[in-house]
């Protein structure tokens, strides 16, 4: 049901079972898929493509254009999956360039008032807390957790299946598997109460884990020489496979 008290430009393409409440706004040049749910006051804008069965809470801005000196007016694009939920005054900007993209991916939850500059990237079943803000061109893995007021700094790499407690401020990479507090944010174990519900992340896993990142924060050692023990001492597995991953692509993580 489309409300006559909203707006929605003709050009917009409007999937099935859709529900947009009165005083929502829908700008030309946006793709909303089935079932999707967008409330009273929310504004969806040009260049956003949604898929199916996504709430969009009142005051929420979707596809605003990005807060960058780069950006020239190109037709960029807000891409969003499907079953999100973006609470009240979420506001995620679009990319700053047409070859790029702010993507969101598929089952996260964005709390009120998180912010998301251009060309971020969130993966699948994430929980932004609120007034959480991830600066441009930043990327969050899948199952992360950021507590409430957590600000993440330009280029910033969060891994899967992390947990950053609330007004930590973080300026480098965050590798997965892991938990970080206080201010400045430093590295407070891994994130076992989560991980242990998972499948294939056994008691020996979860203990390899936890060498591991002892290794790297509490060993004394360089990362470089880190990773050298971490091969020699721990049996490998697709979690520690992971973390040896992102380490040697970052150009720097969190202490």
């Amino acid at each position: 049901m489309i409300s006559p008290l909203a707006y929605v430009d003709p050009a917009a393409k409007i999937g099935k079972n859709v529900t947009i409440q009165p005083f929502a706004y829908v700008e030309g040049n946006v793709e909303i898929g089935d079932e999707c749910v967008i409330m009273s006051g929310a504004r969806i804008l040009s260049g956003t493509r949604m898929g199916k069965g996504n709430k969009i809470h009142h005051g929420a801005v979707l596809g605003s254009v990005p807060q960058d000196f780069h950006y020239e007016g190109e037709d960029s694009e807000l891409i969003i999956g499907d079953n999100n939920d973006i609470r009240e005054n979420v506001v995620i900007a679009r990319a700053t360039h047409a070859d790029g993209g702010t993507r969101i991916g598929n089952g996260n939850y964005l709390m009120d008032g998180v912010h998301l500059c251009h060309d971020v990237q969130i993966g699948n079943r994430s929980v932004l807390g609120i007034r959480s803000m991830v600066a441009g061109e930043s990327v969050i893995g899948d199952c992360t957790i950021l507590s409430s007021g957590v600000i993440i700094q330009q280029y910033c790499h969060i891994g899967n299946w992390v947990l950053i407690m609330a007004g930590c401020r973080i300026s480098k990479d965050v590798p997965p598997y892991i938990i970080m507090e206080g201010n400045p944010a430093s590295y407070h174990g891994i994130n076992a109460a989560v991980l242990q519900h998972q499948k294939e992340v056994t008691d020996r896993v979860l203990r390899h884990i936890m060498n591991t990142y002892r290794l790297i924060y509490q060993g004394n050692f360089s990362l470089q020489d880190a990773l050298l023990k971490i091969e020699d001492q721990i049996p490998m597995s697709d979690e520690i496979h992971n973390i040896i991953n992102f380490i040697r692509g970052s150009k720097g993580i969190m202490k």
